[in-house]
């Protein structure tokens, strides 16, 4: 069995995750962030199951300890757990279809699961359904803002590993 850990293929995934980790602590539009991105990216491409979970994740944590913390952290992390699951479910079929579909579901899903967050757990909304439309409501401007900075930074980074693989082959192995 080959334990073989720091392939090219990893170390050039990694530093893409890492990179785009460091975006986001720079100034950017809210939500219009790399780390979704990162999670469908890590998902597809980080062959081990471990390690399409730890390195995105982590990213976001170490990128978490210099923005600050906040009520919603679990939410935020089980939602980019589960786009690096739609990132795995990709993985044998990235295709410009698959990603902009994973990109689309990604952002979707984060925009559920975090705003069903803050309905819940703020006082700002009526526990109610009239309250859980206006929260649904009052985010649809950010979730647009950041479908369009998941399509542009699966568009970076899925296209960046494309081309750098077609450079290199030795990416396009395991």
């Amino acid at each position: 069995m080959n334990r073989k850990f720091f392939t090219p293929k990893v170390l050039v995934i990694t530093g893409i995750i890492i990179f785009a980790a460091l975006m986001r602590l720079l100034p950017h539009y809210p939500n219009f962030t790399p780390i979704a991105a990162i999670a469908l990216f890590g998902g597809a491409y980080l062959g081990k199951r471990w390690l399409a979970y730890f390195v995105p994740l982590f990213a976001l944590f170490i990128s978490d300890l210099f923005l600050g913390f906040h009520g919603f952290m679990i939410p935020v992390y089980i939602s980019f757990a589960l786009v690096v699951l739609l990132g795995n479910l990709i993985r044998n079929n990235i295709r410009i279809a698959t990603v902009l579909g994973g990109s689309l579901a990604g952002s979707t899903l984060f925009f559920l699961l975090t705003n069903l967050a803050v309905w819940v757990g703020s006082p700002y909304y009526a526990q109610n359904i009239g309250g859980l439309v206006a929260c649904y409501s009052a985010a649809i401007p950010f979730y647009h803002v950041g479908m369009l900075g998941d399509l542009f930074y699966n568009t970076l980074f899925f296209g960046s590993f494309y081309f750098l693989s077609l450079r290199y082959p030795a990416l396009k192995r395991a």
